[in-house]
């Protein structure tokens, strides 16, 4: 587990080097009270572990541009993945705008995965109004970088929203694509608004020969048709099963995760192989912000997945 007592910690994302796992976490200070508030001052810490339990603290890995960039107001969740001997991270910025927050995404790449220099090129994807909404707090954060299965370049896919549909329940699975993991083109989704009102901190693995997708449903995007048909499932963290790491996914039949209070659910295969879940509490049980990310529970033990032919 890890717990910092003056700090909150939440959204992560890890990095495997075959030796120590990396973990990249969103964190502010406890001191600020209200939990709303940690968004706003949020920025990127660091820790090591060699078993997903016992956390090292490293330097903090990154923070928000300076006063009048792309990115001064926070930084926010994102992944990181190696390519050719150097590690490639997308990251959320956010700034200020008339109305509201304004997201886009920004890159870092290291050697090490200590120091991290941001892109001179940032922001390297942005919103496309031809297939995704602009709101009060725009939808266009948290990517996830995953291979193109048939080796054609890289894919991120990001909380988003359909600018058609619904309007409780326009969140679905943003796309780009990049040959090199600097130019990025955005794409139509990969997924169709009517299920949630956004897919948080999204990612997509192949387990068992079972492609799947993991995201998370706020409190406030849980649309009503879809508690009505599904009375057992809230606001916590999912998995849908899919055709390929691209999609299609079952959405309707995505299942809640049963952890209790678990938020920003990630998956990540320890030294023997098997698949974890780990995430962040966020209180909902207890009805006060915990923000601490728990230790590893075994996704087999959960009976999410369909059995092994």
């Amino acid at each position: 587990m890890l717990r910092l007592d003056e700090t909150w910690v939440w959204d992560h994302w890890i990095a495997d080097t075959g030796s120590a796992y990396h973990l990249f976490f969103l964190q502010a200070p406890r001191a600020l009270g209200d939990q709303i508030e940690r968004h706003w001052y949020a920025t990127v810490g660091h820790a090591v572990s060699t078993d997903l339990r016992d956390w090292q603290l490293l330097p903090d890995a990154l923070g928000p541009g300076p006063a009048g960039s792309w990115e001064d107001m926070a930084v926010w969740t994102g992944s990181v993945i190696e390519h050719a001997g150097t590690w490639y991270w997308l990251y959320t910025g956010g700034r200020a705008v008339p109305g509201g927050v304004e997201q886009r995404i920004g890159l870092a790449t290291s050697t090490d995965l200590l120091t991290w220099s941001k892109h001179p090129q940032n922001p390297v994807i942005e919103l496309d109004p031809r297939w995704y909404e602009r709101v009060e707090y725009d939808a266009w954060r948290d990517p996830w970088i995953t291979r193109d299965p048939e080796g054609d370049g890289f894919h991120a896919l990001l909380t988003a929203r359909a600018n058609h549909g619904p309007l409780d329940a326009r969140g679905v699975i943003g796309h780009a694509w990049s040959p090199d993991l600097v130019s990025w083109e955005v794409r139509p989704p990969l997924s169709e608004p009517g299920e949630f009102g956004h897919l948080e901190v999204p990612q997509v693995e192949l387990v068992e020969g079972v492609p799947v997708l993991l995201f998370s449903v706020g409190f406030d995007r849980f649309p009503d048709a879809r508690r009505a048909r599904r009375p057992d499932q809230d606001h916590g963290s999912f998995i849908a099963l899919g055709e390929s790491r691209l999609g299609p996914w079952d959405l309707a039949g995505a299942r809640q995760i049963p952890v209790p209070d678990l938020y920003a659910a990630r998956i990540v295969r320890d030294r023997a192989g098997e698949w974890q879940v780990l995430g962040f509490r966020d209180g909902s049980v207890r009805d006060e912000f915990v923000g601490e990310i728990i230790d590893p529970v075994p996704l087999k033990s959960l009976d999410l997945l369909p059995a092994p032919r």
